[in-house]
């Protein structure tokens, strides 16, 4: 019988055997050899988060990702944004992120470049560890703003300038009269207050809220990189101007002023039932939900804190912080001032107007109030101070105000002023035709001022489609632009305004 039993020596010499040995030993060669020669990998950026996308002001910074550990002098020393954008430079691992030292101007577009950057490992005079040029683009959003229109077809509707394309839009149907309006933080739509011309010419007052579509195309940067727009849980879908939607009716409560808050996720208004007037006080609507009354005193000027979770009030002799919900106490209590008119971007510091009770010479003081303590009065005035608005990078507060002129006959002049944050100079920056119902607005990026110049009829006419602040009917009005240029030290410089050919009031910037 034949013995079947291999010996270990005929195992070990198996042709399996020999091609594994075979191409263990080849392996094994290549591996050292890689391990002498290095990672011939070019390094090369893997992603830029603006890439082909449309920025704001709110878009303070933008990542580049590399696939590789690089060598931060050489990519520093290499980068390039065509037109510039100064900005400062930080780092975690391989990613690198480029922070702006001031909103990028709109209505332009970018180029990004990047190359002879080199990864961490490598050797200066290598060429070959030179890293993959790379070129990305991204623009800014369009310059646009919305007005309401103040004659013929135009009277009472809600206009949108696109000063980029050299476009404008009527948004809103003729049967409507536009009473109030806020962008919302994409400026794709438009939050507005309105009544039926027919109803509005009879003196009743019947606002309902409505939102319309601006048919800005919004291609933002994605938001906690999952690509969601800042106000919604879902991607922001781009739609054509013009299309309306009914947020609030009035068939039980008459709807009074409101505020957007900048998240775009909740409304407060107030209200008073029609059938009973006592019955008055602030609501808030939130995005997906029922409208919810406020369990809070009525109180008066109100606006929404910039991270959308509380609300400033006045009550009585001094100003509430309240929570944005339906039942809960008042978190703080400002004693000294009146009115707030706005707030710093990022919430750390207020512009707030205390009346100083005087009976011999009544004035009025701007206060800046800081999260940190700080309360520093900045303007006194013995007329009136209206709007205040900061700029991006908190250098300035610019404000619209009003000196008393000297008379038997009480009449304020206005005038727009910018207050430099650090040293709290003041500079009157343009002496505007005396009125009160001027209105400005900031632009996102911090360029310029929009303001209005009406021309009313004298007289306080009910049957008016569009009144003034004393109810007078206004029958026309201009739009201007004021530059905001700077000296070589920083210091805003008066500037002559600019008319635009167009004939409206109450300008308002898109975000």
């Amino acid at each position: 019988m034949a013995n079947l039993t291999a010996t270990p020596k005929s195992r070990f010499f198996q042709p399996l055997d020999r091609t594994a040995i075979v191409l263990i030993l080849i392996l094994s060669l290549l591996i050292g050899g890689l391990l002498l020669k290095g990672d011939r990998t070019a390094a090369k950026v893997r992603s830029f988060s603006w890439q082909d996308r449309q920025v704001g002001a709110e878009d303070t910074a933008f990542i580049l990702a590399f696939n590789r550990p690089m060598d931060h002098e050489s990519v520093e020393q290499n980068l390039q944004i065509n037109p510039p954008l100064p900005g400062k430079i930080s780092w975690a691992g391989r990613r690198m992120a480029y922070t702006l030292t001031a909103p990028a101007p709109y209505g332009k577009s970018f180029e990004l470049t990047l190359d002879t950057a080199r990864d961490r490992f490598s050797q200066a005079d290598d060429p070959r560890t030179q890293m993959q040029a790379f070129s990305g683009q991204f623009r800014t959003r369009d310059r646009a703003f919305v007005y309401l229109g103040v004659s013929g077809e135009e009277a009472g509707r809600l206009i949108l300038a696109n000063l980029t394309r050299q476009e404008q839009r009527i948004l809103t149907p003729k049967n409507l009269v536009v009473m109030d309006f806020q962008p919302y933080p994409n400026g794709d739509r438009i939050l507005f207050s309105a009544t039926d011309r027919s109803s509005q010419t009879k003196g009743l007052l019947d606002q309902q809220l409505y939102t319309v579509t601006t048919g800005i195309e919004v291609q933002a940067p994605a938001a906690n990189g999952f690509g969601l727009a800042p106000d919604s849980t879902q991607p922001i879908e781009n739609r054509p101007a013009g299309e309306m939607t009914l947020v609030l009716d009035s068939k039980e409560y008459q709807n009074l002023k409101f505020d957007l808050s900048p998240d775009g996720q909740t409304i407060a208004i107030q209200r008073v039932k029609r059938n009973d007037p006592g019955d008055y006080g602030l609501w808030l609507l939130k995005t997906g939900a029922k409208p919810e009354k406020v369990n809070a005193d009525p109180g008066g000027n109100f606006l929404i804190t910039p991270d959308s979770q509380t609300l400033a009030m006045s009550q009585g002799q001094g100003m509430a912080i309240l929570p944005l919900a339906k039942e809960a106490p008042t978190l703080d209590f400002l004693p000294k001032y009146g009115v707030v008119l706005n707030f710093a971007k990022d919430g750390s510091a207020a512009a707030m107007v205390k009346f100083n009770v005087d009976p011999t010479n009544p004035t009025r003081s701007l206060f800046l109030v800081t999260n940190q303590g700080v309360e520093k009065e900045i303007l006194n005035t013995d007329g009136s101070i209206l709007e205040a608005a900061f700029d991006p990078t908190k250098t300035n507060l610019y404000c619209l105000y009003t000196k008393r002129l000297p008379g038997d006959v009480y009449e304020e002049e206005p005038y727009i002023a910018a207050i430099n944050l650090k040293t709290y100079q003041v500079t009157d920056l343009l002496q505007l035709p005396i009125q009160r119902d001027i209105q400005l607005s900031l632009a996102p990026d911090g360029v310029g001022i929009l303001f209005d110049q009406v021309v009313t009829d004298g007289s306080k006419n009910p049957s008016g489609a569009i009144r003034s602040r004393e109810g007078k009917a206004i029958t026309n009005g201009q739009l201007w632009l004021l530059p905001l240029l700077q000296d070589d030290q920083g210091k805003v410089i008066p500037a002559d305004p600019q008319p635009l050919q167009l004939a409206g009031l109450r300008p308002r910037w898109l975000p």
